[in-house]
């Protein structure tokens, strides 16, 4: 899996279809806060694995916490990590599959990539990516080339 650039002055504007999200959804974006970590921890590890709960748990030790949530009432729909494994990484992130395609996922994304702007940043990296032609679509994310070899290269793995 290779890494992605990501520029972050001129993000597109998500505004509007976090209202419509909202509004016919019911559906929240914030940041997390520190007295749900071992709620949202438990979520993603039954999501996503044990290798994200590690990753989430590093933001949540951010100030602000650097995870950004998407809830429908009471319940988690997804969550975007950024500078969880390294300096300006976005990532992990994750929407449940009965939830996808209703552009969770995107909003996450920007909320994220915002926050990395807010913090100095003008070019964020998306570390070890998996669908690439969703961030090339979202944000303009383009591939960092040679970057097969990543951070993730020595990952001790389960056996």
């Amino acid at each position: 899996m290779k890494d992605m650039l990501v520029r972050l002055i001129g993000l597109p504007d998500c505004s509007e279809k976090e209202s419509v999200l909202l509004e016919k959804e019911k559906i929240i974006f914030r940041r997390a806060i520190a007295p749900e970590k071992h709620l949202v921890s438990e979520w993603i590890m039954d999501q996503f694995g044990g290798y994200w709960k590690s990753e989430v748990e590093v933001a949540f030790s951010r100030q602000p916490v650097s995870v950004w949530l998407a809830q429908r009432g009471n319940e988690i729909l997804g969550f975007a990590c950024y500078e969880s494994t390294a300096r300006n990484f976005f990532g992990p992130t994750g929407t449940l599959e009965s939830e996808r395609g209703k552009g969770i996922g995107k909003i996450l994304l920007i909320k994220a990539l915002e926050s990395l702007r807010e913090m100095g940043y003008a070019y964020a990296i998306i570390g070890g990516v998996g669908p690439s032609e969703f961030y090339e679509k979202a944000v303009g994310a383009k591939i960092i080339e040679g970057s097969d070899i990543s951070i993730y290269e020595n990952l001790i793995r389960k056996s």
